[in-house]
């Protein structure tokens, strides 16, 4: 049985190689892009009490033009992202957002291959958290 496979770096006769931005392009759609945020916000959180809601995400993703694209001609994506979670009390707030912003944004970049400019976190709820052998009670 002969072997029809093409050595490497030779193509067939009559086959052309099409350039990059000529090929078509894979579209990840919102939704997938939200979940993989989503995801990510999780990743970057310590555990929560099972009473709370998981991180949830909106995106938007906006298309450049063809001819704004990147160094290969290819058009770019990018992602404003729009997280909800909710996080545990006391604790450092701004250090955990930002922690979360990172997070999802080298996620989504990883994952999607899509520049994050921008992710605005929502806080919506704080979580009392209480440390081994504090006094319960109400918090001021």
């Amino acid at each position: 049985m002969p072997d029809h496979a093409d050595p490497p770096g030779e193509t067939r006769p009559g086959l052309a190689i099409v350039p990059p931005p000529e090929r078509g392009a894979t579209r990840i759609a919102d939704r997938v892009v939200a979940k993989i945020a989503a995801r990510a916000a999780r990743e970057a959180l310590p555990p929560l009490p099972a009473d709370a809601v998981s991180p949830h995400a909106t995106v938007v993703v906006r298309r450049q033009a063809s001819g704004s694209g990147g160094t290969d001609g290819t058009p770019t994506h990018s992602a404003r992202v729009r997280v909800s979670l909710e996080l545990g009390y006391p604790a450092d707030i701004g250090a955990q957002c930002g922690a979360v912003r990172r997070h999802v944004a080298e996620r989504v970049e990883a994952l999607a291959g899509m520049e994050v400019p921008e992710v605005a976190v929502q806080v919506e709820r704080l979580h009392l958290t209480h440390e081994s052998g504090a006094v319960q009670g109400r918090t001021r």
